[in-house]
């Protein structure tokens, strides 16, 4: 198992699992990232949503029910994250997953670059409470955003950047993560009141 402690780290760690399996599942990637934290739980299926296939429709609804229930288990104290099997046999074939992180790879080296442990103070168990009630309502709004293309990929933007930061140990990208959320939040209601 890989360092999961970077953007593409992470990536790498998605990527050896789509060679070594062919079509990768949920449950496959929660299995195999879960026992190492909230953070890579969250960023991984977030960072799928912001690449191209977060323009197929139903794909940003079905990550944001996987992470809603995710997010809902680190609320309730769990330290193995379940998924049902209707969501956790999902799979995506390895050539579609290895195009989507050859996209992200470019986003990816620039985050890397400015990751670091600072301000660790806010990445602690309370902290990991409060972003997961905000990640609950970035979830909430995805599904009534996938009307209009790629709108989910703000509040999944966020969502990501709060899982990296758990991931680093990065209080600063934490603030930029939820000040992020407070604008998709802000913007994604807008959207659905104008539209």
């Amino acid at each position: 198992m890989g360092d999961i402690e970077t953007a593409n780290g992470l990536l790498d760690e998605l990527g050896t699992l789509a060679q070594s399996k062919g079509p990768v599942s949920l449950g496959d990637v929660v299995q195999r990232i879960g026992p190492r934290g909230f953070g890579p739980l969250l960023f991984l299926p977030a960072i799928i949503v912001v690449s191209p296939l977060g323009g197929i429709p139903g794909v940003p609804s079905l990550f944001a029910l996987v992470i809603f229930m995710i997010a809902a288990q680190v609320l309730l104290g769990r330290r193995h994250i379940w998924l049902p099997s209707v969501l956790g046999n999902r799979q995506i074939t390895a050539d579609k997953l290895l195009r989507a992180i050859q996209k992200a790879r470019p986003a990816a080296r620039r985050m890397d670059r400015w990751l670091g442990r600072r301000l660790e103070s806010l990445v602690t168990r309370l902290a990991k409470i409060f972003a997961a009630l905000c990640v609950i309502a970035l979830c909430l709004l995805v599904p009534p955003l996938e009307i209009i293309p790629f709108a989910a990929a703000l509040p999944m933007l966020a969502i990501a950047l709060v899982g990296l930061a758990f991931t680093a140990r990065d209080g600063i990208l934490m603030l930029v993560g939820l000040c992020l959320a407070g604008v998709a939040l802000i913007t994604g209601a807008g959207m659905l009141i104008s539209g």
